[in-house]
Formats: structure tokens, C-alpha cells, sequence
């Protein structure tokens, strides 16, 4: 029989999507070296409560580059009042860039969780969309489908790292559950980030631990 975790501790699978790899609109370094992991992972079924997220924006979402004549993307700008940064198009509804990785088996999934379609709000976080127009972050439903469920400790993994893994783990924390990162089957935009990252993990009092391990 295989070894579960304790039925409170659930997986959070963040953005595994081609859009995200290399070659896709905004790939992630190394992106793709995760999925053999996640799948991995998913197919041990050592949690009993598995969600995956998934970006899922509308064409001509403001915080693509593309809906601000003369920017470019990775540029900064204020979007609700926020700091935003301009993304190439991707994720958009309905294209296969947008879908769940086809290379991981998510038969195990619970749940999906969409984020980023209000066409003026980006969502990093699976738990809650940045800055709305007044002022508010809207929740997802993940914080309220977990406790239903008893979870009190999430761990999370996918894409990117330094983005919307990193908003992930923090607002868990700041909901009101323990959080892990999996650093190995995790990757950023940019390597250059994983210094701030750990950083704020630590700060944050999110615990840095790897797949492997958690698999062992």
C-alpha cells in the first residue's frame, strides 16, 4: 500500500502550463524540468487533497504589454493602483497554452482553480487575485475549499517560482496555513530571482523542502 501524508496537508499545483515552458509565450527557466516530478508526484498519491491552478486570461488582458500601445513586456507600470508588470500575451482562455501540462497525469486532481480572467485584475496568488480597482484582493475559493476539508498545511510546487509559487506560499501563510515550498520542482522566470526568493520564504516563515524528499 503506498504512504500517504497526514489527510490535513494538501498539494498545490501552480501554473503547470505550456505557455510557461520554454518555447512557450512566457517561458520559465527551465520550466519544463519539473514535469517529469509533478507527475511524479501526482501519481504517488500521497496527498489526499491535490489542487492544481491554472492561468486563464481573456484576450487583451490589461497586464499583457500588448493592451498598453508603446510598452513592452517585463516593463512596469501601475495597474489599480499597484505596481504591475507587463507580460507577454499568454494564458489566454480556450488556447493550448493555456491548458494543463498533457505530459502529467492529473487524474488525482480535486480541483481546479482559474485565475486571472477579470480582464483589468492579474492573480498571481491561487488563493487570491492581486489588487482590484477598489483596492481589495478577491478571494479564489481555495482558503474556504481547503478548510472545508480540514487542511491546515499546504505544500506547493510549478510555475514560476519568483511570481505566482512565491504569492501562493505567502498568502497560504497569511490565511492561516503552514506552507512548504518545493523547490525542486519549482522554477522562476529568471534564476537570477532565487536569492530574493529564499529571502522572503524565509521571512514569510515558509519552509523550503524538495519533492524528492517529501517523496522518500
Amino acid at each position: 500500500m503506498s504512504r500517504t501524508l497526514s489527510p490535513r496537508a494538501a498539494l498545490i499545483v501552480v501554473d503547470v502550463q505550456p505557455d510557461f515552458m520554454p518555447g512557450g509565450a512566457l517561458a520559465c527557466h527551465e520550466g519544463d524540468a519539473i514535469v517529469p516530478g509533478i507527475d511524479r508526484l501526482l501519481r504517488s498519491r500521497l496527498f489526499s487533497h491535490v489542487v492544481a491552478t491554472q492561468d486563464w486570461h481573456p484576450a487583451g488582458h490589461r497586464s499583457f504589454a500588448s493592451s498598453h500601445p508603446g510598452r513592452a513586456p517585463f516593463e512596469q507600470i501601475a495597474l489599480n493602483s499597484q505596481p504591475q508588470t507587463l507580460w507577454p500575451d499568454h494564458c489566454v482562455q480556450d488556447t493550448p497554452g493555456a491548458a494543463l501540462h498533457p505530459a502529467v497525469d492529473w487524474s488525482t486532481l480535486d480541483a481546479v482553480i482559474r485565475k486571472g480572467s477579470a480582464p483589468a485584475v492579474d492573480s498571481y496568488s491561487g488563493f487570491r487575485e492581486n489588487h482590484g480597482p477598489a483596492g481589495a484582493r478577491a478571494s479564489t475559493g481555495l482558503a474556504g475549499w481547503l478548510r472545508e476539508r480540514g487542511v491546515d498545511e499546504v505544500f506547493v510546487c510549478g510555475l514560476a517560482r519568483d511570481v505566482c509559487v512565491l504569492w501562493t506560499a505567502q498568502d497560504a501563510v497569511e490565511l492561516g496555513f503552514r506552507a512548504s515550498l518545493l523547490w525542486d520542482l519549482s522554477r522562476p522566470v529568471t534564476p537570477a530571482s532565487d536569492d530574493a526568493t529564499r529571502a522572503a520564504l524565509r521571512t514569510g516563515d515558509i519552509a523550503i523542502v524538495d519533492g524528492a524528499h517529501v517523496m522518500a
